[in-house]
C-alpha cells in the first residue's frame, strides 16, 4: 500500500479530479436508471456498461493508491493513505475543494476531518549551495 505525503497526494489531484468527475457522471446516471420501475433491454445493457466503467474507474484510483468514498455519488470523496506525526491517517479531498487540505483518523471518517498542518503542505525550502 502506498503511503502519501500531503504534497504527493496533491500532485495527483489533476488526474484524480478527472477520474472522480467520470465516476460521478456514471454513478448518477446509474442511480437514475436504478430508480426506474421497468427497464428496457437497452437500459439494462446500459446498467451493465455503467457498472463496468465504474469498476474500472475505481480500480484506476486504487492503482494510484487512493480510494473513492462516496457510494451515493452526492459528491466525490477520495482518501489517500498517509502519515501525520507518525500516525496513519487518511488525507481527504472532496471534489468541490480546490486543494487537498484535510485529513482524518481512519476510524473518524469525513466528520472527523482536521486541517493538514501547514508545514506539511509547503514544499521544502531550497538549500543554499
Amino acid at each position: 500500500m502506498k503511503i502519501f505525503t500531503p504534497l504527493e497526494a496533491s500532485r495527483t489531484l489533476p488526474l484524480v479530479r478527472r477520474i472522480v468527475a467520470d465516476v460521478l457522471v456514471r454513478g448518477r446516471e446509474l442511480q437514475g436508471l436504478e430508480r426506474e420501475p421497468d427497464l428496457t433491454v437497452e437500459q439494462q445493457d446500459r446498467v451493465g456498461v455503467l457498472e463496468g466503467e465504474l469498476d474500472e474507474l475505481c480500480e484506476e484510483l486504487a492503482r494510484l493508491g487512493c480510494s473513492f468514498r462516496s457510494p451515493d455519488f452526492t459528491f466525490g470523496l477520495v482518501d489517500f493513505p498517509g502519515l501525520i506525526d507518525g500516525r496513519p491517517v487518511h488525507l481527504c479531498w472532496r471534489d468541490d475543494e480546490p486543494e487537498l487540505r484535510w485529513y482524518h483518523e481512519p476510524h473518524a471518517g469525513f466528520a472527523g476531518r482536521r486541517p493538514i498542518p501547514e508545514h506539511l503542505l509547503a514544499p521544502p525550502a531550497p538549500t543554499s549551495p
